[in-house]
């Protein structure tokens, strides 16, 4: 089985090096060719062009920023579906909106390619490990066609329903992300207003029913108050504005989605979505300056 991947930034290496080292034959092409080297090292080939990334694999993945990304590696000018596709199978793991999911599958139809939207629930950290979850949208032919390599990437992929089943849960699961990171925030900032310092608070936190490894992963970027993104705040206030987008309208969504927007306006989007924490610290300073 030959795969072709496509889109190599911080989720794509490792996740094409899980397949590598899974012993599969993998080829791959980016924009920006050099960012493959390491995956050429551990012995990837690399395509000079989408149509002979086609040509030489069977099963196609693609994973890239945001919808209008998508869209053009699958229907831009020498895009996938103007290849020789018709049999193969692409996965798009990309974190995009259902809408555009099942866009692409209807385009993908009309010249023989088989689609799936598998969106993955994790960051570097659970993309180097393997142990991402992973939601899929498609035919369920397709899913168990997939499923031997998804398996590679994560600790379970589900088979959800048809296209855009996959994106509606990533949108679902990230809403719940960002909720919870910015009450994590919030109760920070209220228990230093009342005297209790951010150490004590997580450790409470993290000794509580509502303590998560996703706090206890953070607590230490708190803390150090140094935010590296494992999962950029620019990606938390897209996924956010998708999940409005496609028709979520409540207390905890609204307002989640309109900090973050500020956040990334401030000019926070390249840190880690937990620096939303600073947003509410600058948002405090702001306020008393005045």
């Amino acid at each position: 089985m030959k795969i072709g991947w496509i889109g190599l930034g911080n989720m794509g290496i490792p996740m094409a090096s899980n397949l590598l080292a899974a012993g599969f034959d993998l080829h791959v092409w980016n924009r920006t060719p050099n960012k493959a080297a390491p995956l050429l090292a551990l012995g990837a080939k690399q395509s000079a062009s989408l149509a002979q990334l086609v040509d030489e694999c069977d099963i196609l993945f693609t994973m890239v920023s945001d919808d209008d990304a998508v869209k053009v590696i699958y229907t831009g000018a020498n895009g996938l579906l103007s290849a020789a596709v018709k049999g193969k199978l692409a996965v798009d793991m990309s974190t995009i909106a259902p809408e555009t999911s099942r866009f692409l599958a209807e385009q993908a139809k009309k010249v023989g390619l088989r689609f799936l939207d598998a969106p993955v629930s994790g960051s570097v950290g659970p993309a180097k490990e393997g142990t991402l979850v992973i939601m899929v949208g498609g035919e369920q032919a397709d899913y168990e066609e997939a499923k031997p390599m998804l398996d590679k990437l994560g600790k379970v992929a589900l088979h959800l329903g048809p296209n855009g089943s996959g994106t509606s849960a990533k949108l679902a699961i990230n809403l719940l992300l960002g909720i919870t990171v910015q009450g994590v925030s919030e109760t920070l900032h209220f228990a230093r207003s009342l005297g209790i310092s951010t150490e004590q608070m997580l450790n409470i936190i993290s000794e509580s029913a509502v303590g998560t490894p996703l706090i206890r992963g953070k607590a230490a970027s708190i803390l150090a108050d140094d935010f590296p993104a494992a999962f950029a705040l620019k990606h938390m206030a897209k996924d956010l504005r998708l999940a409005k987008e496609a028709g979520v309208s409540t207390p905890m969504a609204d307002t989640a989605n309109a900090s973050y927007r500020q956040a990334l306006e401030g000019g926070l989007g390249e840190m880690d979505l937990m620096a939303i924490l600073r947003h509410l610290e600058q948002k405090k300073e702001a306020v008393a300056a005045k």
